[in-house]
Order: C-alpha cells, then sequence, then structure tokens
C-alpha cells in the first residue's frame, strides 16, 4: 500500500485530534492548532487527489485490522478527494476571513471552544466524503449538526440561540428519517459496508423480494437527508442560522454542511442502491420537483429580504434546489452539472459572506440596505469582492456561477424531454430572479449618492487574513469559471469510478 493512501485517515484523525490538543488551550494556542490542521488537511487532500489523477483509480483503507464486511473502510476517489480538497481550502479561508471578528463576537472563555467545534466539523465533512460504511456516515453526521449548532450559538445572543434551537429540531427530524433508513437496510440486508450493501439489493432487486421495504428505506433517506440539506420547503432554519451566527461560521455553514448532506445522498443513490434502482422508484422527479420550486421560491424571498445576510441565506435554498434539479435530471451531465454547482457554490457564497460583513463594518454594523448606501466606497475591496461573487451568482462568463448555469442547460438538453421545457423555463426565471436581488445590491452599494452622513467619511481597512481570504476566494471563482473543462473532467471520470 502507498503512504499517500493514509491520508484520508489522517486527514480525519488529525482534525479530531486537533480538537482534544485545543482543549487546554488558550484561544491563541488553539487558534494555530487548528489553522495548522485545516491547512495540512487541505494538502493531504490535494496530495490524496493527485495520486488518484495519476493512477487512475480510488482506493479504500480498512480501518483496524478487521476486514471486510465486519470491518470499516474510507473510500477515495476523484471526486472524494476532489471535494475534501476544496471543503479544507474554503474552511480556512472563512477561518481567515473572519479571524478577527471571532474574538470580539465569541466570549474569550469560549474562543478556544469555537475553534474546537471547527475542528470537529471539518472532520465530519472529511468522514462523510470518505467513508464507506454507513453507520459511519451517520455518526459523522450527527458530530456535524451538534457542532454546526454549537458554531451558530457560540455567540449567546437571543437570536443565535433561537436559530440554534430551530436548526437542531429540524436537523434531528433529519436525522431520525436516515437512521431509520439505515436501521432498515441492515434488517434487509445484514451490512453495513456500502458494496456488500448495494450487492445484496442487486439480488434483491432481481428477485423482487422486499420492494416496498426498498422504497421506504430509500424515502426515508432521501427526505433525512434532504430535511438536514435545507431542501424547500424544508428552509426554514437557515436564514437565521446564517444570518446570526459569527461570520466565519456563516461562511462556512452556508458553504458546506448543507452540501456534505448532498453528497451523502449522491454516494448512496449510486454506490448503496444503484442509481437504476434509484430512477426506477421515482423518487428523483420528487427531488427535481422540489429543487425547481426551492429555485424559485428561494430567489422571491431574496428579493423580498430587507438586509444583506438574510438575502445571502435565502439565495443559498434558490442554490441548493439547483443541485436538487440537477440530481433530478437522473442523468450523468446532470450530476456533473450538480457536483460543479457544490463547488461553484462553495466558493461563491463564503465570498458572498465574508465580503458582506466587510460592507457591514463599513456602515456601522448595519444590515439594512439603506445603511449599506455607498459601502463599497468606504470598503473597497469588500465591494469588489462582493461584485465578483453576485457576478457569479447572476451567471457572467469567465466566472463559475456561468458555467453551472450552462452545465445545467445543456444537461436538460440532453436528457428527458418531459423534463427539458421546466428545466429551462425555471432556469430563465431564476437567472432574472438573481439579476434583481443581486444587482440591486450591488448598486446600492456603489450608489455614493444618499449614503448616511455619519458613514461618509469611514475608511475600512481589512486585516491581511480577510485581504489574502477574499483573493484567494476571487481566484478560485475565476479559476472553475476559466478553467472548468478540466474541473468538469475530473467530475465525470469520478462519477464513473463512484459508480
Amino acid at each position: 500500500m502507498s503512504f499517500v493512501q493514509n491520508f484520508p485517515c489522517f486527514s480525519i484523525v488529525l482534525c479530531m485530534a486537533s480538537g482534544i490538543i485545543s482543549t487546554p488551550l488558550k484561544g491563541k494556542g488553539a487558534k494555530r492548532v487548528t489553522l495548522f490542521v485545516v491547512s495540512l488537511a487541505a494538502l493531504l487532500s490535494f496530495a490524496t487527489l493527485l495520486y488518484i489523477i495519476f493512477t487512475g483509480a480510488g482506493f479504500t483503507y480498512t480501518m483496524g485490522r478487521f476486514p471486510a464486511p465486519w470491518g470499516n473502510e474510507l473510500r477515495a476517489g476523484l471526486l472524494e478527494s476532489l471535494l475534501a480538497t476544496v471543503f479544507s481550502l474554503v474552511v480556512l479561508c472563512s477561518l481567515l476571513g473572519g479571524m478577527d471578528l471571532i474574538f470580539t463576537d465569541v466570549a474569550e472563555d469560549k474562543i478556544n471552544l469555537y475553534f474546537i467545534l471547527v475542528d470537529l466539523l471539518l472532520s465530519s465533512l472529511l468522514a462523510i466524503l470518505y467513508t464507506n460504511d454507513l453507520f459511519t456516515a451517520y455518526v459523522f453526521v450527527e458530530i456535524n449538526t451538534i457542532s454546526t449548532c454549537g458554531l451558530i450559538m457560540i455567540r449567546e445572543s437571543g437570536r443565535s440561540l433561537i436559530a440554534a434551537t430551530r436548526y437542531m429540531v429540524m436537523s434531528l427530524i433529519g436525522s431520525g428519517l436516515f437512521l431509520i433508513s439505515i436501521a432498515m437496510l441492515y434488517g434487509v440486508t445484514g451490512n453495513l459496508l456500502m458494496e456488500y450493501i448495494h450487492v445484496e439489493i442487486m439480488e434483491l432487486a432481481a428477485s423482487g423480494q422486499y420492494q416496498v421495504p426498498l422504497l421506504v428505506i430509500i424515502s426515508f433517506c432521501t427526505v433525512g437527508l434532504a430535511i438536514k440539506s435545507g431542501l424547500y420547503p424544508f428552509h426554514s432554519w437557515m436564514p437565521d442560522a446564517y444570518g446570526y451566527a459569527t461570520i466565519s461560521s456563516s461562511a462556512i455553514l452556508s458553504s458546506l454542511v448543507s452540501k456534505s448532506y448532498i453528497f451523502l445522498l449522491i454516494k448512496i443513490f449510486y454506490r448503496v442502491i444503484g442509481f437504476d434502482l434509484i430512477v426506477q422508484s421515482k423518487i428523483v422527479n420528487v427531488l427535481f420537483v422540489f429543487g425547481l420550486i426551492g429555485m424559485i421560491m428561494g430567489s422571491v424571498s431574496a428579493i423580498m429580504a430587507k438586509e444583506i445576510y438574510r438575502m445571502i441565506a435565502y439565495s443559498s435554498i434558490a442554490q441548493i434546489g439547483y443541485v436538487y434539479m440537477g440530481i433530478g435530471l437522473a442523468t450523468e451531465a446532470g450530476m456533473v452539472a450538480a457536483v460543479f454547482h457544490i463547488l461553484m457554490h462553495a466558493v461563491t457564497k463564503s465570498l458572498l459572506f465574508l465580503s458582506a460583513k466587510g460592507l457591514n463594518e463599513a456602515s456601522g454594523r448595519k444590515r439594512v440596505y439603506p445603511a449599506l448606501q455607498g459601502a463599497a466606497f468606504r470598503n473597497p475591496l469588500a465591494g469588489a469582492a462582493f461584485l465578483i461573487g453576485s457576478l457569479s451568482m447572476v451567471g457572467i462568463p469567465t466566472l463559475a456561477g456561468f458555467i453551472s448555469k450552462l452545465l445545467f442547460a445543456t444537461a436538460a438538453i440532453d436528457g428527458s424531454q418531459r423534463k427539458l421545457l421546466p428545466t429551462l423555463i425555471v432556469l430563465a426565471v431564476s437567472m432574472i430572479l438573481n439579476t434583481i436581488y443581486f444587482l440591486h445590491t450591488v448598486v446600492r452599494i456603489y450608489t455614493p449618492v444618499g449614503a448616511p452622513e455619519e458613514y461618509k467619511d469611514v475608511r475600512i481597512h481589512p486585516t491581511p487574513g480577510r485581504i489574502g481570504a477574499l483573493v484567494a476566494l476571487i481566484l478560485m471563482n475565476f479559476g472553475l469559471g476559466l478553467f472548468s473543462q478540466p474541473v468538469t473532467d475530473l467530475i465525470r471520470a469520478g462519477i464513473e469510478m463512484f459508480a
């Protein structure tokens, strides 16, 4: 076994160990440990990605001495390592971009707890990406839930506590349905490792046994993870959760947490149930419909929002609708578009939240639109970053969002004729709505006339960490837009390897 094949396990264990090491440390010590480990996790994930590209094959890593089907396994392929690399980089940029505010928004005696929660969150994200065992996936889903809830409520304001409670209630409903589906799968197949479950399900499908239980399993698993990822109409927790957490938390949660659950669902569709059975169950049609509705309703809610953070949060509802629409197309092209959109949204949403915070600081920490008038002149870097993120979400060429929408349109044309017209119509309407609420904000921040008198002479000088984070996220956005072909080729090869 090559030494590189240990890297997925190392990255997960290092993040968990970082949480333990940070426990007795003070805030600055915990910060240094977390930044080092997150950077190392990104490096290990990238090395794993390069190894798989050069060898042309994924690999499994057996945990401990117990072989399959009794032991536990990690599996690394192109999709897993690509997402792990991007997720780790986004966590690093989000921390650097909001580091100064962590030390002001969080009580001094809880700063080390904040970094412990970030360590646990990243370890759970990586484990969900890499695990080959369903029960292990569930365990880390719950670790993800607990750490996310902690990151929302750690500011200890009334609104953040309410948001955390709402998130916890919705998330536990989703987790319960997901756990029931795992228990039923184990009862039917007697296995927890994904590949062995898949073999048993193929045999059951061929013999015609357990058809109704399998449909129930698919339904519970899909609905459970859809609730956790915030698919419309299960989105009510998102605006407050993203809007009232500290800015690094908002950037991480909106960019990554929901996407990890969607990726787990894709993994189950392909590697546990089998995508042909998923298509036969018609569950993809349900996801397609709710994805389309989410694209419209999320955008309408964003237009009606009165403050910038809630607008960005409602935009996330629409973007999650895009991903589920791509899955619902039930084609390889649709899945490529969905995975690319996950990458695009991870990079762009973090950019938007970090830049919005800079605009907020230039406006007396007020979030409402009248206070933001002319804010881009008071904080030029934040204004430019928000402009680029907005243009990407609208779908302007050379940026990642344009490629994402192009992939969805192409997938619809190449797919089912029954889904072609609804997809293209909703894509067009959604792009118009995106333009309305993002460019409305851009016009506001770049209009000096009518700016509040008390903020006219304010000039914000971002910290080096925020400058580096914003520049890195902008470059990643342009990178996905200008070099999309290699990325989509990787995703396509990863799906084939995945299946």
